[in-house]
């Protein structure tokens, strides 16, 4: 099965006229979450699907993502679009925003100025990738007692920047 089929929550209900109890171990086993055979009534389909979404629902608010990314002197709360910053409010753009929670969501990987552009701007963006050189730029006044040192988004020469979570 493929990789991200096998982490999916989405319910699925196969319906088939094949009743034999290896055509519902192999429908079960290649990832349906119920197998319905014909004829079925219509009462009964319901009720499976009923279940089945009862189920998703339940699995969909256990695995809500964390509202607040916490880094020594930095919490950035996903929820209220707002940032701390060693105790202190920090005011961002929207942008300002969805760049540091995409980075900081992401912390230790490496980015390219393009793949910042795709990912927090949209495909849409037809940018010149100077754009992200001065957010970062900004970025680093903003949340960084030293912007010359940063803590939190480190420049990878040749390639792009990364997000730390405050390690010198």
């Amino acid at each position: 099965m493929p990789e991200d089929q096998a982490e999916s929550n989405i319910p699925i209900i196969i319906m088939s006229a094949k009743k034999s109890d290896t055509d519902k171990i192999i429908g079960l086993g290649i990832g349906a979450d119920d197998y319905v055979t014909k004829p079925f009534s219509p009462g009964e389909l319901v009720a499976r699907i009923k279940a089945q979404l009862r189920r998703f629902k339940h699995l969909s608010v256990q695995k809500e993502p964390e509202s607040i990314i916490r880094f020594p002197g930095l919490e950035i709360n996903l929820k209220e679009y707002t940032v701390h910053g060693d105790g202190r409010v920090v005011e961002l753009s929207a942008k300002e925003f969805q760049l540091l929670a995409f980075m900081a969501a992401n912390k230790g990987q490496v980015f390219t100025k393009e793949q910042l552009l795709e990912n927090v701007w949209g495909y849409q963006h037809v940018g010149d990738t100077n754009t992200i050189t001065v957010y970062v730029r900004k970025l680093r006044e903003k949340i960084e007692t030293n912007p010359s040192e940063p803590r939190f988004i480190k420049t990878v020469w040749g390639i792009g920047y990364k997000f730390d979570g405050g390690s010198q």
